[in-house]
Order: structure tokens, then sequence, then C-alpha cells
């Protein structure tokens, strides 16, 4: 105990558990939104998507501090891109996301192919560094977090609206695609966060798994946003204390929390239900 609470004392180590917090609070509420509308991929495919951009930043040769802040723009436009085909009637969601996604990553693969320069410095943002959150990209969490909190307190009878019948919602005068619109640009932002959490390979793990192991507790819907933000802090916190002690990667650690919360819950409903 000694040990971590010295380690809680370096600056770098605090940016760490507040940016990690800021995110999992994030990637946890719109991911209610997301896997209940059947969009848990769309985390992956912009995953793949921050892969192509931080490509395509770090060849213009945008400093390092400026890496999420520069992928920001390019991610954000291709969210919207998804949401643009998902809405054509010749191409489903699923698909729609599987496009924009391989673009992605074809294009950071392609990119890192034809530079040797900073091969090492794109691949190291798969898996992640979250020791490695500058001060730019901790307030820029704690600012999306803020607006995070006011979009879903302003339009929270629109949010549940559509997300459980949005033909429904728009007959009873639901601007759907200003919902939408906000809904894909947030998710972005959140997998570029993200990134530095757990990495581009473990976006998706951050917006899917805390929503799906709250859902199992059959709790009311605002209920069921706060426990899919405990389980994602906790995840973070224990995971980062973990990584600390054990010396793992961080971003694994987090993510095997957050899969292990959801087989405990699994087990404790088989073991109620059992004995009914």
């Amino acid at each position: 105990m000694t040990e971590l609470s010295n380690i809680l004392n370096y600056e770098f180590v605090q940016r760490a558990f507040l940016a990690g917090v800021s995110i999992a609070a994030i990637a946890s509420i719109l991911g209610v939104f997301l896997v209940l509308r059947r969009f848990s991929l769309i985390g992956d495919g912009l995953a793949h998507v921050t892969f192509g951009s931080v490509a395509i930043v770090m060849l213009v040769g945008v400093s390092p501090l400026y890496i999420t802040l520069g992928t920001l723009p390019l991610v954000m436009i291709s969210s919207l891109a998804i949401l643009k085909l998902t809405h054509s009637k010749r191409i489903q969601g699923d698909s729609a996301i599987g496009i924009v996604s391989s673009i992605g990553i074809a294009t950071g693969i392609v990119l890192a192919s034809l530079s040797n320069g900073y091969n090492l410095d794109l691949f190291s943002y798969l898996f992640g560094n979250i020791l490695t959150v500058t001060q730019t990209e901790l307030l820029l969490s704690f600012f999306v977090f803020l607006i995070v909190m006011v979009t879903v307190i302003i339009f929270y009878d629109d949010l549940l609206a559509v997300t459980f019948d949005e033909e429904l919602a728009k007959s009873m005068g639901v601007k759907t695609n200003r919902i939408n619109v906000i809904l894909f640009l947030l998710t972005a932002v959140a997998a570029v966060l993200a990134m530095r959490v757990a990495g581009i390979m473990l976006v998706s793990a951050m917006l899917i798994l805390p929503p799906v192991t709250a859902l199992q507790l059959s709790l009311s819907f605002k209920m069921t946003i706060f426990a899919s933000v405990f389980f994602s802090i906790l995840s973070v916190i224990c995971g980062l204390f973990l990584a600390f002690l054990l010396n793992l990667p961080a971003g694994g650690t987090i993510v095997l929390l957050n899969i292990c919360f959801l087989l405990l819950i699994f087990g404790a409903k088989k073991i109620l239900s059992s004995k009914r």
C-alpha cells in the first residue's frame, strides 16, 4: 500500500486515473444507447478509422502532444459517413460500419508501410498507454464528459425514444436526425479518447462491455446507465492498480476486468435463477 501511495504522488499517474475515470464514464454512457440500438460494432469500426487517422496526422507532422486533437476531426467525419450509409436503403448498419472501418485500417497499414520513420509510434497506439496522457488530453476528457452529461440530460427523452423505436419517435415529432448526429459525433470523440486508455484494438470493449454487464441486471433505463458507469469506472481504477502492482499493460487489464464483471453477473443470475 505504501508503494501504491507513493506512485499516486506522481503527476502523470494522477492524470492517468483522472483521464481514465472520465473516459470510462463517457464510453459507458454512450455505450448503453449504442448497445440497445444494435450499433455496438460502431466502436470497433471507429477504432479502425482512428488507426488510419493517426497515421495521416503523424504523416503530416503533427506534434505527438496533439495527435488526439488532430485525429478527432477525421474520426468525427467518418462517424457521420457511417450514419449516412446506415440510412441508405441499400446498405445496412453493420455493412456501413464495415465499409468505413475497412477504409480506415487499410489507410493506416498503407501509410505505415510507406514511411519508416514513425512505424513504432503508430503501432504503439494499437495497444494504448494511459500513462502518457497529456494535460491537454486530460482537459479534453473533462470537457467531453461535461458535454455528454449535459447532452444526455437535455435530450434524455428524445434519446430514450430514438433508442427503443426510431420510427415511432420520428412520428412523435422527435428530430431523430439531430439526435443521431449528436450520438455518433460523441461516440467518435469517445473512441479517440479511449484509444489512450485501452488502445485502438480494445476501444470497442470500453463501449460495449460495461453497458452489456449493466443490462444483465434488468434495472430501469436510468439505473442501467448508472450501473454501466459504475462497472466502467471500477474496472479502470482496479485495472490501473493491478497494472502497477503486477507490471501488466493497463489497457488489457482494464478490459479483462470488464469481462470478469460480466461473467460474475452471469454467474450470479444463473445461481439465483436455479434457486427459484
